[in-house]
């Protein structure tokens, strides 16, 4: 859908499994989205990309906190300020102290059973040190 808003040439699709990484594949051509980047990465390591202006993931939450917490701290440094990284988890009391401390201005939308969150870089310096 964002590449269909904003141009495939402007999206980047990662994942670090094979399978998830092939299906988006198939479904951007499907769509006719040819210009679309798939990538096979862990988070951020092999996407060499940055000024972001929206950032939008779904990390593994039902693990330990070390996925979205470099998805948190990584996608705040690829962020232009005024940017935005939309998170979204069934776990909200972690990612919300996570990302104020990082990001210091985050809107929740909650969409039982989960909230979405969305937080903005208003400054290219970590709201509070972590």
């Amino acid at each position: 859908m964002a590449a269909k808003l904003i141009g495939a040439e402007r999206v980047y699709l990662v994942d670090n499994d094979a399978l998830a990484i092939d299906i988006a594949s198939k479904n951007g051509r499907l769509n006719g989205l040819d210009e679309l980047t798939v990538l096979l990465s862990d988070g951020f390591k092999d996407l060499r990309e940055t000024g972001f202006t929206q950032i939008l993931c779904n990390p593994p939450y039902h693990t330990d906190f070390h996925v979205p917490k470099q998805f948190i701290h990584k996608g705040f440094n690829r962020l232009l300020v005024g940017g935005k990284l939309w998170m979204v988890t069934q776990r909200q009391l972690w990612y919300r102290n996570k990302l104020r401390a990082i990001f210091g201005k985050v809107v929740e939308h909650n969409m039982p059973p989960y909230t979405v969150f969305e937080a903005i870089k208003t400054s290219p310096r970590y709201a509070n040190a972590t």
